[in-house]
C-alpha cells in the first residue's frame, strides 16, 4: 500500500545532556513508556560521533537526528522513508526558530515552549509532513500572536 507524503512517528528535540526540551508524538505510546524510550534513543543518538551518519535502526524506527549548537533534533520515521527529506524538514525547522527567535537557543526553547509547538504544529499535522514554507509558517504565527 502506497501512502502520500512523509509520515513522523515522533519529534524530540534535546539537549546535549540528553535532557527533553520538545517531545511530539504521532502515534500512541503510554505517558508511562515515554521517558524510557526517550532516554533509550537519546542515548544511541548522543553515543555516535560527528563522523558517523545521521541514520540509525533502533526498536523497529528509522531514527534520524541533526545536531544545531547544543540541541538535538530527533525525529523518528518508519523504515521506508527518505533520510534526506527528513533532515530538509529539521532543517526547515530550525531556519523557521531561527527566525523567530533570530538564532535560537536552548532558552528561548525552553521559555517559549508553545511557540515551538505551534510552528511544528503548522509543518506537520498527525505525523503528516504538510508545510515546509517559513514565510507560511510565519504568517501564521503572526496572525496567533496579533490575537493576543
Amino acid at each position: 500500500e502506497r501512502r502520500a507524503g512523509i509520515m513522523l512517528r515522533f519529534f524530540l528535540l534535546v539537549n546535549k545532556q540528553g535532557q527533553t526540551r520538545l517531545s511530539q508524538y504521532y502515534e500512541h505510546m503510554p505517558l508511562a513508556d515515554r521517558s524510557a524510550f526517550e532516554a533509550q534513543i537519546v542515548r544511541k543518538c548522543l553515543a555516535r560521533s560527528e563522523g558517523q551518519c545521521s541514520f540509525l535502526e533502533y526498536l523497529g524506527y528509522k531514527i534520524i537526528y541533526r545536531r544545531y549548537a547544543s540541541l538535538f533534533f530527533i525525529v523518528g520515521v518508519d523504515a521506508s522513508e527518505n533520510e534526506l527529506a527528513i533532515l530538509e524538514f529539521v532543517h526547515a525547522y530550525v531556519e523557521t526558530l531561527d527566525a523567530n527567535f533570530e538564532n535560537v537557543c536552548e532558552l528561548d526553547i525552553m521559555f517559549n515552549l508553545d511557540k515551538a509547538h505551534f510552528i511544528l504544529d503548522e509543518m506537520v499535522m498527525n505525523g503528516h509532513l504538510v508545510e515546509t514554507a517559513k514565510i507560511n509558517i510565519n504568517e501564521a504565527l503572526t496572525l496567533l500572536l496579533a490575537e493576543k
